[in-house]
């Protein structure tokens, strides 16, 4: 069996989980593994029953009051105990803040290994193998974990989604958590929102990104509104724009920020450190704008336009509007 954690937002399911539930089934099927999902929280019978058109024959619900918001402490103990339970072969988590976050942990207190941020998986020898990114993205290193569950957390917008069979069903099983008065130390007190409500950067198919070209914070209304006439757009940043105090944290991509893989990368006055490429380097297409003809980020760039990106931009941005007019 492959158990894949479905992680939940506001009572949908996370494409990224859709993706590690699609591979689990591509891989399941070469191995002759059953799929399976696992929720925590206050997750209601129609999105639990989601998972089914993509591959898994049964849904576990971890339920408890203490599950209704997010901690590592509170969602491991429970996946702990149903992994003990059902001895799956494998376990994957989508690479997100919350599946980096809670994959360790389980893997800790199961006491195996966990191959982090892979990028490709394949079946070998009856065992599956992971291939990963190491050394800032300049190697790619393929291990087979000997422990089980080999565990595993997969990279957003790399693995492409199974074709959905409408007519899919399963079996929802739910299960009481068992987490004791006082055993989860942190609280959510309170969840801020951006009020644009933006894609998160690690699940966006476009990103368009800002570095220090952009001078300042007001250049980034610019770059969003570039990115409003892409789809499944999100604006990214620099750690340089990020610690500049430009935009904030959550949009930094890079080494000390996030790791991105969409199919379009647009870099605003990003130089192209290489702790910025290792976060974008997974991206399918590369367009540079930056004055410098001599900046890095054009050694990775499909297209580069030397150019001041305060000409470039608003160009690009009117051109756009008449492909959509």
């Amino acid at each position: 069996m492959i158990l894949v954690f479905i992680e939940t937002r506001d009572g949908r399911i996370k494409k990224g989980s859709l993706e590690a539930l699609s591979e689990a089934k591509r891989r399941g099927a070469e191995l002759g593994w059953e799929i399976a999902a696992a929720f925590a929280g206050a997750v209601p019978d129609t999105t639990a029953a989601e998972v089914f058109p993509y591959g898994a024959s049964k849904a576990y619900v971890l339920e408890s009051p203490a599950l209704a918001d997010y901690s590592s402490q509170g969602f491991a103990r429970p996946l702990t105990s149903l992994v003990g339970e059902l001895k799956p072969a494998a376990m994957f988590f989508s690479a997100t803040a919350m599946g980096r976050d809670l994959a360790p942990r389980v893997a800790a207190a199961l006491g195996v290994s966990l191959a982090s941020d892979c990028t490709k998986l394949a079946a070998k020898d009856g065992r599956l193998e992971f291939t990963r990114p190491v050394f800032a993205g300049k190697a790619l290193l393929t291990v087979a974990l000997k422990a089980s569950p080999a565990m595993a957390t997969l990279r957003p917008n790399i693995f492409p989604l199974e074709t959905a069979v409408a007519s899919a069903s399963g079996a929802i099983i739910r299960k009481s958590a068992d987490i004791p008065e006082g055993f989860v130390r942190g609280k959510v007190v309170e969840v801020l929102r951006e009020p644009a409500a933006e894609i998160d950067v690690t699940e966006a198919g476009c990103i368009v990104s800002g570095g220090r070209g952009l001078k300042g914070s007001e250049a980034f209304a610019l770059l969003k509104e570039l990115a409003a006439l892409l789809p499944r757009a999100a604006v990214g940043a620099s750690r340089a724009a990020v610690d500049s105090g430009w935009i904030g944290h959550q949009h930094q991509v890079g080494q000390t920020g996030k790791t991105v893989s969409p199919d379009l990368y647009v870099a605003c006055g990003v130089s192209g450190a290489i702790q910025h490429l290792a976060g974008m380097s997974g991206s399918k297409v590369v367009v540079a704008v930056n004055k410098d003809p001599e900046a890095p980020i054009f050694k990775v760039a499909d297209y580069g336009i030397v150019g001041d990106l305060f000409e470039v931009i608003p160009h690009l941005i009117e051109e756009l509007k008449k492909l959509q007019a």
